[in-house]
């Protein structure tokens, strides 16, 4: 009998209105474990070639990992993935919540959803029964409202929810997910993609509990990360515990050394930043911090705010990303009106990173000329306009006016305006660029450019936190890092650090478990061997990353998405207008340089990024052979 997993895979074709259960065997979920393992290995094998993202053959997959439901820290995560409305290519993106563990307790490991109902409905998966229910009544309410809404209709007030929002509903391209109320399966739009299958949520809950092979090696590990984890050297649970991401120690040394993207990243530093950080949140409208299921670390702000604008503790904090993003990266250092737009973002399902991103894109066309008051509804989008910032969230969100133009992201959106507005549009294949400067933080720019989906934090080592000997270092040393460098270094070991760090995520992102409750490499595999009784070891974890990595790139080569798409936008390559990059950027014979040898030591060709067949092979994917591109004919 296999261990810690239900063994079941439950499928959903919302066309036909049929539910069926496929029951892999246990070498597919040792070789793929769950979470991103999944969604790479489903949607190379079932998402036809060439189609829109809106097509109602997209899959739509929401995988479990081995530590799905297990009462730890940062075990309640699920990974979702689908092709992207933004880059066209594979997406896939990580929530945490309460969400996940009523999934794993219904008793599945994954849904796949396709086809498209011919109006709007639910999903209720328990472990009772599975039913395709009529959401109508739904249909434009927010994520509290569905939430709410469906409690009460089903009467069970713990049912929890995977639902989208307003902006999902309009196909708003960075549209996502929120699990529960304030848990964002963020990047990538794949709320969007769920809205075009006319589905606003699914519901979960059960009581069904797998079969561990050790459950006191669960219990003790359990206890010892609970009781040690503010102490622990390997990460900074502690300051999260605290005051969730965004400290103003952090925040204030970002603005000092560049790294504190403002006015769309043409300026790094921002004279308002001590004004938004996470201290300066709870210290002016902080109620508490609470936790996704079973997490002592407790990194998630509670706020609430009643004047000038009314926010709702039920809906969550700002963290960083929307801290900056919504704040600085707009030129906006009112602290109210950048958590509000945080709420807005949760209420009607946005990602965050991608919205703000979009919205300083729309400012920057609007100071150069590019927009004007005739296409955005007499409204001022400049920098620093706090009411504007918000005005537009509404409008994206409804597809009003220029907020239709900026729903498309800042790539297609750009490419809609010409006249050089491609200059202001700050993504990688699509994906807006997070809050983290890739001209400070260069090897984590090398996976902005490399990555299947394109810019994500979530994916790489974050150089300027290991830039010396450090326990947090020497932990990915047994991933395969080599030894600390500066943060701008781009040399090869500087890669081969990157690819380890990147490996290592994908090996997260697959078990599911949190980046910020601090396992080490030894102690996951540790969990995996626990839970499953298998014998696995960190090897299989590098090559679980590898062969996500690799299913990954293959999918976009098939989408037509090639190595001339790993890039970084131009304006990378030459300084700021003002603060610690003024006189930097990236060296772009170095940045190439550093994309080949990343192709290089993944087993890729080392001029067009293609996997070889050997690799493929090595990695058990052999089966994807036959949809590798051809090669170019010899001159």
């Amino acid at each position: 009998m296999m261990r810690g997993f239900a063994g079941k895979v439950l499928r959903v074709d919302l066309t036909s209105r049929t539910i069926h259960v496929d029951q892999p065997d246990e070498e597919f979920y040792r070789t793929y474990l769950g979470g991103a393992g999944f969604v790479s290995y489903y949607l190379f094998k079932e998402v036809p070639r060439g189609i829109d993202a809106f097509d109602p053959q997209n899959k739509l997959i929401f995988a479990l990992g081995p530590m799905t439901g297990l009462a730890m820290p940062g075990a309640t995560r699920n990974c979702v993935g689908a092709k992207s409305p933004l880059s066209g290519g594979y997406s896939k993106s990580e929530g945490g919540g309460f969400f996940p563990m009523a999934l794993k307790k219904a008793g599945y490991d994954a849904v796949i959803v396709e086809g498209k109902a011919d109006r709007p409905v639910y999903l209720l998966v328990s472990d009772q029964k599975v039913e395709i229910l009529d959401a109508s009544h739904l249909w434009g309410k927010t994520v509290l409202e569905t939430q709410d809404v469906i409690a009460a209709e089903l009467g069970e007030k713990s049912i929890r929810t995977a639902a989208i929002g307003p902006a999902g509903e309009n196909l708003v391209r960075f549209a996502c997910i929120m699990n529960d109320l304030k848990d964002a399966v963020g990047r990538g739009g794949l709320g969007a993609v769920m809205g075009s299958k006319n589905l606003k949520a699914i519901a979960a809950s059960g009581a069904w509990n797998p079969e561990l092979a050790d459950p006191a090696k669960i219990r003790q590990l359990t206890t010892i990360m609970n009781k040690g984890y503010a102490d622990n050297p390997l990460g900074f649970a502690k300051s999260l515990h605290e005051r969730g991401t965004g400290g103003a120690a952090m925040m204030l040394a970002g603005n000092e050394i560049g790294n504190m993207p403002s006015h769309n990243f043409g300026v790094n530093s921002f004279e308002g930043t001590a004004k938004v950080t996470a201290n300066a949140v709870l210290e002016s409208y902080g109620v508490g911090m609470e936790a996704c299921a079973a997490c002592g670390v407790r990194c998630k702000k509670v706020v609430e705010i009643s004047e000038p604008w009314s926010v709702n503790r039920r809906n969550g904090g700002p963290e960083y990303e929307s801290l900056v993003a919504l704040g600085p990266l707009c030129g906006v250092d009112n602290l109210a009106s950048i958590t509000k737009a945080n709420e807005l973002a949760n209420l009607y399902g946005l990602d965050s990173i991608s919205l703000g991103v979009s919205i300083g894109f729309g400012m920057e066309c609007f100071e150069n000329g590019i927009l004007t008051t005739r296409d955005t509804d007499g409204i001022e989008l400049k920098f620093g306009n706090a009411e504007a910032m918000l005005q537009t969230v509404e409008m994206i969100t409804h597809r009003r006016g220029v907020g239709d133009l900026l729903a498309e992201g800042t790539k297609r959106a750009a490419e809609k305006l010409g006249r050089g507005a491609d200059a202001f549009a700050m993504h990688v294949k699509g994906l807006e660029i997070p809050m983290h400067e890739p001209r400070v933080k260069q090897g984590l720019g090398l996976i902005y450019a490399v990555e299947a989906q394109g810019a994500d934090h979530c994916a790489g080592m974050h150089d300027t936190g290991y830039t010396m000997n450090s326990p947090g270092f020497e932990h990915l040393r047994g991933m395969g890092a080599t030894r600390p460098l500066p943060a701008n270094d781009l040399s090869d070991e500087k890669v081969a650090s990157q690819k380890a760090s990147h490996l290592w995520n994908l090996f997260l992102d697959s078990v599911v478990c949190c980046q910020f409750v601090p396992w080490s490499v030894d102690e996951l595999a540790e969990i995996v061997r626990a839970v499953t009784g298998w014998s696995y070891t960190t090897y299989e974890a590098v090559r679980l990353g590898e062969r996500v990595a690799t299913l990954g790139r293959l999918f976009n080569l098939r989408e037509g998405i090639t190595s001339a798409q790993d890039n970084l936008p131009k304006r990378m390559f030459g300084p700021t207008r003002a603060g610690a990059l003024k006189s930097g950027g990236i060296d772009p014979e170095k940045f190439d340089h550093a994309v080949r040898t990343f192709y290089a030591m993944m087993g890729w060709d080392e001029d067009t990024g293609v996997p070889t067949r050997g690799k493929m092979l090595e990695l058990g994917i052999g089966w994807a052979v036959e949809d590798l591109p051809a090669a170019p004919p010899t001159p």
